[in-house]
């Protein structure tokens, strides 16, 4: 079932339906309210190359094993509200690729699904670039990756001035997690030199649990470290027991602030 109110200010663009429920493309002005999505077969709700999007008291449902099923996608999109949504997918609950700027995600349950991904960016050597992204009060309940930034090596461009905050896990896998070696080929993917450069990024406020003993992970390239990161008041224990998680961090550097739990690996800058 799909039952669709959305207001578009600038008239030139695409919407249609099909294998994504419903996608914007070169649209200005469009506020998307009171949606439910249902079932689509890919991606729930896109927009590409849009400008002043907004999309809030959305439901959106996929099966929690269904693939590629974002349920809101956003791909050379900018100045985004996204906000008072329920999100249950078999994939990101929301996701930014390459050349979204001004994004504000704000209010969202998330659960099941991959969780909130800024990512992938740099496939096939391209030139990907994300800024200016805050996430803020969200839940995320049993998904498989909380608030993650992935990118190919190879690629080029940035993933820089980001925030998630605010962020209540409930038995998430990799609750934190940054890894610029990102891949989902079959076989293995080359090293390469070339990586999107990850630079101030702050992960604050974020407490729950951990399905994962790895809580926190920052995976970063060798030729092009991760630069000025924070990680202030988190608070992540494992979802089984209660005990103490792990952190992991290679070439990431920056700082610490207030309590940090499990302890920050970062390196400093």
């Amino acid at each position: 079932m799909i039952l669709l109110f959305f207001w578009v200010q600038f008239c030139l663009c695409i919407a249609w339906h099909g294998m994504q429920a419903v996608h914007f493309e070169e649209c200005r002005g469009v506020s998307v309210q009171g949606v439910t999505l249902q079932n689509a077969q890919q991606f729930q709700l896109t927009f590409t190359r849009c400008s002043c999007v907004k999309a809030s008291f959305l439901r959106v449902i996929a099966p929690a094993d269904s693939p590629n099923t974002d349920g809101i996608h956003l791909n050379d999109t900018s100045h985004v509200h996204i906000t008072d949504n329920l999100i249950s997918t078999g994939d990101d609950c929301v996701s930014m690729v390459g050349n979204c700027s001004d994004v504000h995600v704000k209010d969202i349950s998330c659960g099941p699904g991959h969780g909130i991904s800024i990512g992938s960016l740099g496939k096939n050597r391209t030139t990907d670039m994300v800024e200016n992204v805050r996430v803020d009060t969200c839940l995320l309940t049993n998904t498989t990756n909380g608030v993650r930034i992935k990118s190919w090596q190879g690629g080029m461009g940035f993933a820089r001035d980001l925030r998630f905050e605010n962020i209540l896990m409930k038995n998430v896998s990799n609750p934190i997690i940054v890894d610029q070696y990102y891949c989902d080929q079959p076989t293995p993917c080359a090293n390469q030199t070339q990586a999107v450069e990850v630079r101030k990024v702050e992960f604050a406020n974020i407490r729950g649990t951990s399905a994962t003993a790895q809580a926190i992970s920052i995976a970063c390239s060798d030729t092009v470290p991760c630069r000025e990161l924070e990680l202030a008041n988190v608070n992540l224990t494992l979802a089984e027991g209660g005990g103490r998680a792990t952190a992991l961090c290679y070439r990431a550097s920056g700082k610490s602030v207030g309590t940090v739990v499990p302890p920050s690996c970062l390196a400093k800058s």
